[in-house]
């Protein structure tokens, strides 16, 4: 009953990190004094906090700002690509070169294996740029409610594709942050900041963050099971798919005529967003290092808490009591349906086998 929990645990890891054998880190964690292991998790918490509430904050002032009043949300999502894809390779060169001084897998481009990738790179490029979208349209206070049904299409994915039931508790958590959400919609429109067209796209981000976790589990084998040769080519695949869509939509010809399209404040902007895009991979893989999926996921839920309060004071917003309760049901219920979760699994890896128990019965 061991097997299957540490099969998942492995795959997450590899996902996440790009390695498959875990025994080394956990012995080498198990050597560490303990101040010093929580020093090291609350400095990776704290950098995971950091890089994300800053990439949200900077990616709404790139998508609408008014200063600088740039109408161009794919083509931000597309330089945000080409600087990962770019990090990649220098870090893979790098690597090359000075092979005692870091370590980062070797990256080649092979167009197989950009093919394989390629469907995961589609839902890839739905997701990052549905996520754009809704903060666009969106405020940053509403941004964590507005698409935050990905637990939901986890369920309901999970059950269509996957045949996976669900306990009836994870179902009733499941309904905290449905109502948290409805709630969170109809207080938007009675203060008359509700985007229909924002929430949708956080609706569709929501769905796409489901399907990235579903494709990405398929296509990890292709890349040896490397994150980051995944990154790579899933960021190559999304520049190139991007530029048809740059000319169709008009953004290239808007940009041309982009009043700071010279200015290295903005050219600077622009890349410090795809920098925070490409660490917010890497310090997510070692929150779920350094604690457990678990761990990271209430981690992740307190820190949009904490992002909805900075929001509402840097904006100098004023929301009601029932706003306030949305939020509280959102993050509540996600938390809620977190420790469900690890509670169950918990139990399935605790209960005997039936052989065990056969032979208990049988007093052997």
């Amino acid at each position: 009953m061991n097997r299957a929990p540490l099969k998942r645990s492995r795959i997450l890891h590899m996902a996440l990190m790009g390695t498959s054998d875990l025994s080394g880190e956990a012995e080498a964690s198990q050597g560490k004094p303990f101040l010093l292991r929580a020093l090291q998790i609350a400095l990776v918490v704290f950098l995971y906090w950091v890089t994300s509430i800053s990439m949200v904050f900077l990616n709404k002032y790139l998508l609408d700002s008014p200063s600088l009043q740039l109408d161009t949300p794919i083509f931000v999502t597309f330089y945000q690509c080409l600087v990962t894809a770019l990090l990649c390779k220098g870090l893979s060169t790098l690597s090359a070169c000075c092979p005692g001084a870091m370590e980062f897998p070797a990256l080649r481009l092979d167009l197989r294996v950009a093919r394989s990738v390629l469907p995961l790179s589609v839902v890839f490029i739905c997701m990052i740029t549905f996520n754009n979208l809704c903060l666009k349209y969106v405020g940053v206070a509403f941004y964590n409610v507005g698409r935050s049904l990905t637990t939901v299409f986890n369920v309901l994915l999970s059950y269509l594709l996957l045949k996976q039931t669900t306990s009836f508790y994870a179902l009733l958590t499941c309904g905290i942050i449905i109502g948290g959400f409805w709630l969170g919609v109809d207080q938007e429109g009675a203060e008359g900041t509700l985007s229909w067209t924002g929430t949708l796209f956080g609706v569709l981000a929501s769905l796409c963050v489901s399907l990235n976790a579903i494709y990405t589990k398929k296509v990890l084998p292709a890349v040896d099971g490397s994150i980051w040769r995944l990154t790579f080519y899933n960021n190559v695949n999304a520049c190139v798919l991007f530029l048809p869509l740059l000319l169709l939509l008009g953004e290239l010809q808007a940009l041309l005529r982009f009043a700071q399209l010279g200015s290295a404040h903005f050219w600077g902007m622009m890349t410090l967003g795809g920098l925070f895009g490409f660490a917010i991979g890497y310090v997510t893989g070692l929150q779920i290092k350094f604690t457990s999926p678990l761990t990271h996921n209430v981690s992740g839920t307190a820190k949009a808490c904490a992002q909805t309060v900075l929001a509402v004071l840097y904006y100098e917003e004023a929301k009601s009591f029932l706003w306030w309760t949305s939020n509280m049901m959102v993050l509540g219920g996600s938390s809620a349906y977190t420790w469900v979760r690890g509670w169950e699994m918990k139990k399935v890896q605790e209960e005997p086998s039936p052989k065990v128990e056969e032979k208990s019965s049988l007093g052997v």
